[in-house]
C-alpha cells in the first residue's frame, strides 16, 4: 500500500489546502490513530481511515469525478477574471486541488461536462485514438433534414474550410417554429465542430446541449448548474477509459 505525506493526505481530502494542512499539523490539530502528530512529513497509507483534523475524520480522495449540467453563459475553464467558470459552480467543500474540466463546451452550449483532477482520464477521453462518443441535442434553423443530409453526416461531412469530419450519427427528433430538432453523435472534438457541421449544410445551431460522454449520460435529475459525483456504475466506465479499453 502506497504511503504519502500527512499534509498531502489531508489536502487530498479536498477541504484544506496543502499550506493550511501544514499549519493545522503544527498547531496540534491533527491525529493519526488517535495520537497527535506534528510532523507534516509523517508518512501514512493512502487508504488510511483513522486520520482526523479537529477531531473530525478526513478521507483522502486521490481523484474525483464530478458530473455537471453546465448552463449557457458559463465557460469551461478553471478561472477567469470576467466570466463565471464551471469551477465556480462547485461548492468549496466539494472541490479538489487541480480540478479541471475534462474537455470543453462552448460558452453557449449546455449539458454534460465532467470535472476531475485525473489527468490520465482526461487525456484518454480526449485522445482521437480512443473514439469516445459524444451525443448532442441541437436545434438548428435554416436547415432541412433529409436522407441525403443524414447520409453526408454518416459518411463524414466536409466543413466549409475543406476539412472532413469522421462519420457521425444524425437523428431527426422533431420540428419547432423555424427550426429542426436533432441529435448528433460524434467521436471527435474539433473547435465548434457541431456548429460548423451544420453550417456546411446551410444551417445555424441556435441551441446545443451535450447529453452523453461515452457511456456516461447526463442525469435527468440534475437541473442546470447542478452537479453530483459519478456513481459506481459510471465509475466502471472511468476505469475502462483509464485502462484504455472503454472507448
Amino acid at each position: 500500500m502506497a504511503k504519502i505525506r500527512l499534509d498531502k493526505y489531508i489536502a487530498n481530502g479536498g477541504v484544506y489546502t496543502r499550506s493550511r494542512a501544514k499549519k493545522l499539523i503544527h498547531a496540534n490539530k491533527v491525529s493519526v490513530g488517535g495520537k497527535t502528530v506534528t510532523d507534516e512529513a509523517f508518512k501514512v497509507d493512502e487508504e488510511q481511515t483513522d486520520i482526523a483534523v479537529n477531531g473530525i475524520n478526513v478521507r483522502a480522495e486521490k481523484y474525483i469525478y464530478i458530473m455537471l449540467n453546465k448552463p449557457s453563459g458559463v465557460i469551461s475553464a478553471t478561472h477567469d477574471k470576467k466570466q463565471k467558470t464551471v469551477i465556480d459552480l462547485i461548492a468549496p467543500q466539494d472541490r479538489r486541488n487541480g480540478l479541471f474540466p475534462a474537455g470543453r463546451l462552448d460558452i453557449d452550449t449546455e449539458g454534460l461536462i465532467i470535472l476531475t483532477n485525473d489527468g490520465d482520464f482526461a487525456h484518454n477521453t480526449l485522445s482521437p485514438k480512443k473514439h469516445v462518443s459524444k451525443l448532442y441535442a441541437a436545434d438548428v434553423e435554416n436547415y432541412t433534414f433529409s436522407a441525403e443530409s443524414q447520409k453526408r453526416f454518416g459518411d463524414g461531412i466536409v466543413l466549409l474550410d475543406g476539412s472532413k469530419c469522421k462519420p457521425a450519427i444524425l437523428t431527426y427528433k422533431g420540428r419547432g417554429e423555424g427550426y429542426v430538432s436533432v441529435t448528433l453523435e460524434i467521436t471527435e472534438g474539433k473547435f465548434h465542430q457541431v456548429k460548423k457541421m451544420f453550417e456546411s449544410e446551410g444551417g445555424r445551431v441556435i441551441r446545443l446541449k451535450r447529453l452523453s460522454f461515452g457511456e456516461i449520460q447526463l442525469d435527468d435529475a440534475l437541473k442546470s448548474g447542478e452537479y453530483r459525483k459519478l456513481n459506481p456504475t459510471e465509475m466502471l466506465y472511468v476505469e475502462k477509459i483509464k485502462n484504455n479499453n472503454g472507448a
